[in-house]
């Protein structure tokens, strides 16, 4: 998401710079949380199957990543919508037509972001609101889904535009056509479409 922020807003190390430092703070702030000097005293109690069963301050702590993690989606789904609402104007913004790369762009951050939250403050709130039991039991979810929606992104925008991974039809056994994609670049349509 950094990177389709930083082409959104014409490729400005500015926005990169502040973003990268923005990340590393978040970041830091996580692995504090999560591996700080109170690792060693942490008091994990067996759980039932794979889980593990953490006290309420071990819990607070490892949330704090989770949280972290949401607040940098936040901050980039802010500024996709501040340079969407600058480009377009807010009377023409639509989740519901998608012309061109910069409404594909707006359409998939604000459904990513949507469900993202919908998965992800469920499970912070497992962290600082549930038991010791409950705690953390949605954070394998959470992870699976974003990076299914993620890889889903990614290939909803190369849908859009006309250059990338190029795909060809071929014959099956059955008389239907597979589409078969390959990492082969069409460099007729990357001339064409002022990428380069």
């Amino acid at each position: 998401m950094t990177i389709r922020t930083y082409a959104l807003y014409g490729r400005s190390r500015h926005l990169l710079a502040w973003l990268l430092i923005i990340l590393v703070a978040l970041a830091g702030a996580a692995s504090v949380g999560t591996f700080g000097r109170f690792s060693g005293n942490t008091i994990i109690f067996p759980g039932i199957g794979c889980y593990e069963t953490y006290t309420a301050e071990t819990s607070i702590r490892l949330g704090l990543a989770w949280v972290a993690l949401f607040v940098f989606d936040l901050l980039i789904f802010t500024l996709t919508v501040y340079m969407i609402c600058k480009t377009r104007g807010l009377l023409r913004l639509s989740l519901l037509t998608r012309r061109n790369v910069i409404d594909t762009i707006f359409h998939d951050g604000a459904m990513y972001f949507g469900a993202m939250a919908l998965f992800n403050i469920p499970n912070i709130l497992t962290y600082y609101t549930g038991s010791g039991m409950i705690s953390g039991t949605l954070g394998a979810f959470t992870s699976c889904m974003s990076v299914t929606l993620i890889s889903r992104l990614m290939l909803n925008l190369h849908k859009s535009i006309d250059t990338g991974i190029f795909s060809t039809l071929a014959p099956d056994n059955d008389d239907e056509c597979l589409i078969i994609i390959t990492t082969r670049v069409n460099v007729e349509s990357a001339n064409s479409s002022h990428h380069w």
